[in-house]
C-alpha cells in the first residue's frame, strides 16, 4: 500500500474533519497514520489486519478504564474501508521533550501492575515472523544465512518455552522502547499498542538491555530504566535466551528488506557476522 492509495481509503472513509489532501501523513509502514485537526486516522495494509486492529481498539478501551496513560481511541471500532481496516484516535498534543528511558520504565510500571482483561490477549510471538520475513528476502541473502537463522529461531523457541521467569507473567507492551512513548504537557503516554501480549514481563525489559548492548543506548540511560523500574533484568539467568530470539528476530526483520535496499542488506551481514562469531559488542544500527 502506497500513499496514494492510502489517502484514497482516507477519503472514501470520510472521517477526517477537513480536506484529506491537507492531512499529514506520519508514518508508512503496516499501517498509513494520517493526522488532521484533532485525528488520527490509521488505514492498515489489508484486510487480515483487522483482527488486530479490533484488538489494538479493546486494548486502548482496556487501558482508558483502568486509567494508564495512553493514546486513546475516537471510535470504538474498526471499520473496513474498501478492503483495509481504518481506526480513528484522539490526536495527542505536540510533545514537550523527547522521551526518556525513565519514562518508558514508570508507564511498565504500571502497566506490569495490572491484571489480564476481560478479552484475551495473544501470547508474545517473538519469532512468529521469521519465516515470512526469510521468504520475502528470497535470494538476496545467502541462503546459509537464513538456514542458520531458522536454526536458532528453533533452538531459542525452544529455550523460551522452558523459561522461569522473575516477575509474575501478565500484560506487556511488547515493543517497549521510548520511542513508544510520547511526553506531552500531561506528561508521558504509552503509544503504538499493536503489540500489546500477556507473556513474561521480562520481554519488555530485555528489549532496552538490548538497547545498551547492540544499539548503542549510553550506560547511563541504561541505569535511569533500570533505576525507574527498579529491576535490572540482566540479573535473571533467562535474559540472554530472551535476547538472542530477539537479536535473531531482528537480523530476520532486516532481511526482507534486502531486495531493495543496499544499506539493509549490509546491515544484514553484520547483523549475522556477529552471530555467527558470537560476538555481543558488535554495534548494530536500526534500520
Amino acid at each position: 500500500m502506497d500513499e496514494a492509495r492510502a489517502r484514497d481509503v482516507l477519503a472514501a472513509a470520510e472521517v477526517l474533519p477537513g480536506a484529506v489532501p491537507d492531512a499529514r501523513l506520519l508514518a508508512l509502514g503496516e499501517n498509513a497514520v494520517f493526522a488532521a485537526g484533532d485525528l488520527v486516522v490509521k488505514v492498515g495494509r489489508d484486510a487480515e489486519l483487522l483482527e488486530r486492529a479490533r484488538r489494538e481498539l479493546d486494548i486502548a478501551g482496556w487501558l482508558a478504564g483502568a486509567g494508564v496513560p495512553a493514546v486513546r481511541a475516537a471510535e470504538p471500532e474498526p471499520r473496513l474501508v474498501q478492503g483495509h481496516p481504518v481506526t480513528v484516535w484522539h490526536r495527542l498534543p505536540e510533545p514537550v521533550r523527547p522521551a526518556e528511558p525513565s519514562d518508558l520504565a514508570r508507564l511498565l510500571r504500571i502497566v506490569h501492575a495490572l491484571p489480564a482483561p476481560s478479552f484475551a490477549l495473544p501470547p508474545r510471538e517473538l519469532l512468529g515472523g521469521v519465516e515470512r520475513w526469510l521468504r520475502l528476502a528470497g535470494d538476496a541473502i545467502d541462503p546459509a544465512d537464513a538456514a542458520y537463522l531458522r536454526e536458532r529461531r528453533d533452538g531459542f523457541a525452544a529455550a523460551a518455552a522452558a523459561l522461569t521467569p522473575r516477575l509474575a507473567p501478565g500484560p506487556i507492551h511488547g515493543d517497549a522502547l521510548p520511542r513508544n512513548v510520547h511526553v506531552g504537557p500531561d506528561g508521558p503516554v504509552l503509544v503504538d499498542l499493536e503489540t500489546f501480549s500477556a507473556d513474561l514481563r521480562e520481554h519488555d525489559l530485555v528489549v532496552m538491555a538490548l538497547s545498551r548492548d547492540r544499539y548503542g543506548l549510553p550506560a547511563r540511560a541504561y541505569d535511569s530504566f533500570t533505576e525507574a523500574y527498579g529491576w535490572d533484568v540482566r540479573e535473571w539467568e533467562g535474559c540472554a535466551v530472551l535476547r538472542g530470539a530477539r537479536e535473531t528476530a531482528s537480523c530476520a526483520w532486516v532481511a526482507q528488506h534486502a531486495p531493495s535496499s543496499p544499506g539493509a542488506l549490509a546491515e544484514f551481514r553484520r547483523r549475522v557476522a556477529s552471530l555467527r562469531d558470537g560476538d555481543a559488542t558488535v554495534r548494530w544500527y536500526p534500520f
